[in-house]
């Protein structure tokens, strides 16, 4: 399993299927992220989405 040493303490993230997921402190990697919507007017948090998510490649 990929892990990324970096973890971001102001980034909690549980995605472990995320490229920049910390598996073992469950922190984001990245430096800072993109939050956004699918939404034209989001009116709950199931409305937005991390847009720095990237799917880790299970190729080797």
């Amino acid at each position: 399993m990929e892990n990324n040493a970096y973890c971001n303490q102001s980034i909690m993230c549980s995605v472990t299927n995320c490229k920049h997921h910390n598996s073992t402190k469950d922190y984001c990697s990245l430096e800072a992220i993109k939050v956004g919507t699918h939404e034209a007017n989001p009116t709950v948090c199931q409305c937005t989405d991390c847009q720095s998510f990237e799917a880790k490649c299970s190729c080797k």
